[in-house]
């Protein structure tokens, strides 16, 4: 069985669960037919019926520089309507330039987000059946410095990979996590305190994103002490980062040493303040490729979301911007170490305690 084929399955049958006579939201950019001709087949041989959407990231582009706010006004609200009607979504999305909206200004941004995204996805998706994943292109695999053979292996190696047993061995660390209080990240050029009291911790086995392999909760929002730095590149809307620094007083962003990265800090209120704190766990994710969807599901990672929280681990912090920082421990990066309650739980990226052994990469794989 070709490896499109048993993506298309697994995105059926095991992330959105679909059930006889529900209808599926299929929205696709940059993706060869092959793979849609497998989705609809499943789709179909599950008793389901295909709604199929094509936008690509120039026509979102075009629409609002050129259409403004009545073109995105329209759009939403057709599809607010539909995505209504629908029981499940599937986002497949291929694109050549993550830069493609680097010519979008920032007011034309933010009335796509709230005339568009706020009502069709915040609103409304995110509350029913769904899976987002990227797709190989060209440009996905020049990104990662890899060619499009190594890169299609990697790719298909760790969105293909065996997310039941993992889910199974993710119960120790939630469960932990969950009795936690104070967690202490430490290294070299980090030295970062918190506390997760009370706040749940949410397993990601394959069933909201592909990849998937992280385990989420969110810091008491004003609890956060002390500097981190985040070794692992990044770019927002178009604008590349390479390591972040950041300092932390009473769960707020004080200082950080990038003038650009501060202008995102300013967003709103909230943005200054974290609104997840996540460990990455796929075996086969051990470096950064340049799409924060794989990156931060780092096996050796954490990573931090500045802005807002999840409705599933929340900490009452609300923002326009859910903006992940990873850092990973892995000693090519520099190594540190994670105590919980001032007990070791993890150095250099590696699980030390009996019960999270599992979660370590070469029990995964």
């Amino acid at each position: 069985m070709e490896r499109k084929e048993i993506l298309a399955k697994n995105i059926v049958k095991y992330s959105i669960h679909l059930k006889r006579g529900e209808k599926v939201w299929v929205e696709y950019s940059g993706v060869d037919d092959e793979m849609i001709r497998y989705l609809v087949r499943e789709i179909c041989a599950s008793g389901g019926i295909p709604l199929l959407k094509s936008y690509s990231p120039a026509h979102i582009k075009y629409l609002i520089n050129y259409g403004g706010l009545a073109a995105i006004k329209l759009l939403a609200k057709y599809d607010v309507e539909q995505m209504r009607d629908v029981d499940a979504v599937i986002l497949l999305k291929g694109q050549e330039n993550k830069y493609e909206y680097s010519d979008i200004d920032e007011h034309g941004r933010k009335l796509f987000d709230k005339y568009y995204s706020e009502p069709v996805h915040n609103k409304i998706r995110l509350f029913k059946k769904w899976v987002l994943l990227r797709y190989p292109t060209v440009g996905f695999a020049q990104d990662a410095h890899m060619s499009m053979e190594s890169f299609e292996d990697l790719y298909y190696k760790v969105c293909l990979l065996d997310y039941s047993k993992m889910c199974k061995a993710m119960d120790g660390l939630k469960k932990l996590m969950e009795k936690t209080d104070k967690v202490h990240i430490l290294s070299d050029e980090t030295d970062l305190t918190f506390s997760i009291r009370g706040i749940p911790a949410v397993k990601c086995c394959g069933d909201k994103n592909i990849p998937d392999g992280e385990i989420y909760t969110a810091p008491v929002r004003d609890s956060i002490n002390g500097h981190i730095y985040f070794n692992i590149p990044f770019s927002v809307n178009g604008e590349y980062f390479n390591g972040i620094r950041l300092e932390f007083r009473d769960g707020r962003v004080i200082d950080c040493d990038n003038p650009a990265f501060n202008k995102i800090l300013d967003t709103d209120e909230g943005s200054r303040y974290v609104g997840e704190f996540a460990f990455g766990v796929n075996p086969y994710m051990t470096r950064p490729i340049g799409d924060i969807l794989f990156d931060e599901k780092m096996a050796y990672s954490i990573h931090m979301a500045l802005g807002n929280c999840y409705d599933d681990a929340p900490n009452g912090n609300h923002s326009a911007i859910h903006l992940d920082l990873i850092c990973s421990a892995h000693p090519d990066f520099g190594g540190g170490k994670i105590f919980f309650d001032d007990k070791l739980i993890r150095e250099n990226g590696i699980f030390t305690l009996d019960k999270l052994v599992v979660l370590n990469p070469d029990h995964l794989v």
